[in-house]
């Protein structure tokens, strides 16, 4: 996988089309949030897009966090800093942060090994729903509304140890989900190997509105949407 075909960039600028950010978001991340249709009105570039491209042209550091401020979309063109520093933002064309990053300890911009985390984390993130996200759902007794569900991709932070030679393999670790009222915190932990040893972990946190009381039906008529279009796409992939 080389994430630079899902963007462009000259002199440090960086856009996309809504082609190139549908087809990350479904080929790569296996993400087929409706925001990232290509023909929808309220489109957006998926987040993990934003983190792929950060490690790619700026490297992976031991300790990283990244906050995602505002949603970027293809008419969006984000700057990268041309000087690194222990905690910068990518700005759009209107001086706006859509990302802060924070970092520190060493360095690298080892191309296997950031490849394989990229690809290794925005896989885990895209199955963040259905899979994780309804179970965690059912056991807090709420629910996303059906006819308007609102996923914030609020943070997420990497630790790493070292970086070994070798392709990086991610394990989903936990799950947690507090609720307070319509809103919802949920974190997902997760784990980083290389050749089975366990090199760092890291964390994905989101906020969910508009919960309400979890209904079977309606979950289900969710669930059963996502997993057509998921099953269409993959056909005429194919």
């Amino acid at each position: 996988m080389d994430v630079r075909n899902f963007y462009s960039i000259e002199e440090q600028k960086v856009g996309f089309t809504r082609e190139q950010a549908s087809l990350f978001a479904k080929s790569v991340a296996g993400d087929f949030n409706p925001l990232h249709d290509v023909e929808t009105k309220r489109f957006c570039v998926p987040g993990d897009l934003l983190f792929a491209i950060a490690l790619t042209e700026l490297g992976v550091s031991q300790s990283m966090r990244f906050d995602f401020e505002s949603m970027v979309t293809e008419k969006t063109v984000v700057s990268l800093p041309e000087k690194l520093t222990n905690k910068f933002s990518l700005l759009d064309q209107n001086d706006k942060p859509v990302m802060t990053i924070q970092r520190s300890g060493k360095s690298t911009k080892n191309a296997f090994f950031v490849a394989s985390l990229i690809e290794q984390y925005v896989q885990f993130s895209g199955r963040t729903f259905p899979e994780m996200l309804i179970d965690l759902m059912k056991k807090n007794n709420v629910m996303i509304n059906p006819s308007r569900p609102l996923i914030i991709y609020k943070d997420m932070v990497i630790e790493i140890d070292q970086f070994p030679e070798g392709s990086v393999e991610l394990e989903f670790s936990e799950a947690s989900m507090t609720v307070d009222g319509k809103k919802g915190n949920v974190k997902l932990g997760f784990d980083l190997f290389v050749e089975g040893r366990v090199i760092g972990h890291g964390t994905k946190d989101m906020v969910v509105s508009g919960l309400r009381p979890y209904e079977q039906s309606a979950i289900d008529i969710i669930v059963d949407e996502y997993n057509a279009t998921k099953a269409t796409y993959q056909l005429s992939a194919n």
